[in-house]
C-alpha cells in the first residue's frame, strides 16, 4: 500500500514556475529531461488535488498520479542523466538505465492490468497498487532514480541524489504510513537544485 499526502499549498505554483525557468535557460537539448523535474514534479501535486476531488476511488487522476510516480520516474530520472552525462561516464548509467527499463515495465503492466484505488484518510490519501516481488521493484526504483543521480559523475546532480538518498530513510521514520507522501512532496522541493545544474559552466572546447 503506497501512501500519499492529499494536502496542497501555494508551494505548487511556485514549483511549475521554477520548473518553466529551469526549461527556459536549458542550452543544450539533451539537458532538458533533467531540467524538466522541476516542472513535472510540481505539476504531479495539483493531480494529486484532483483525486481528492473525485472523494477517492478508481479515477483517471489516480491513474495519472500512479503513472507519474511510478513507471514514468523510474525511466525518466536514469534516461535523463545518461543523457547529459560526459561521454566518459555513459558507460556505468547504464546499470541504473537497465533497472529504470526493467522497474518501469513491471510496474506499467501492474497499472494496465490493477486499478489503483486510493481512500481518503483524513489529510492523506492512500493509494492501494498491488506491486508483485517486493522488495526487489522498489529497490530497482531506488536504484534507478538515486543511483543514477548518484554515479552520474555530476557534481550537482550527486548532491541532489545525496539529498534524496537522505530524505527517504528520514520520511520513513518520522512518517512511517505516509512515506510516499512526505517524499514525494520532499523531491518536488529538493529538485529545485536542478536549477543550479542547468546554470551551471561548461568547459571550453579544445582547441583546434
Amino acid at each position: 500500500m503506497l501512501e500519499h499526502d492529499g494536502r496542497s499549498g501555494n508551494g505548487h505554483g511556485h514549483l511549475r514556475r521554477r520548473g518553466i525557468v529551469c526549461l527556459a535557460r536549458v542550452r543544450r537539448v539533451r539537458d532538458l529531461p533533467v531540467a524538466a523535474l522541476p516542472l513535472l514534479l510540481g505539476v504531479h501535486q495539483p493531480v494529486e488535488a484532483a483525486v481528492r476531488d473525485t472523494g477517492g476511488g478508481c479515477s483517471p487522476a489516480a491513474t495519472a498520479w500512479a503513472v507519474i510516480a511510478l513507471p514514468l520516474l523510474a525511466l525518466w530520472v536514469p534516461a535523463g542523466v545518461l543523457l547529459a552525462a560526459a561521454p566518459e561516464v555513459r558507460r556505468r548509467l547504464w546499470g541504473p538505465m537497465a533497472a529504470g527499463l526493467a522497474t518501469a515495465a513491471v510496474l506499467s503492466h501492474c497499472l494496465a492490468t490493477r486499478p489503483v484505488s486510493p481512500e481518503i484518510r483524513g489529510h492523506t490519501i492512500g493509494y492501494g497498487v498491488n506491486v508483485p516481488w517486493m522488495p526487489l521493484v522498489p529497490t530497482g526504483y531506488l536504484f534507478a532514480t538515486l543511483g543514477s543521480l548518484l554515479i552520474g559523475g555530476d557534481r550537482r546532480l550527486g548532491i541532489l541524489g545525496v539529498v534524496l538518498a537522505v530524505g527517504a530513510p528520514a520520511c520513513s521514520a518520522l512518517w512511517r504510513l505516509e512515506f510516499a507522501s512526505t517524499w514525494c512532496a520532499f523531491a518536488a522541493v529538493a529538485s529545485l537544485l536542478v536549477r543550479g545544474w542547468v546554470r551551471r559552466p561548461y568547459a571550453a572546447p579544445p582547441v583546434t
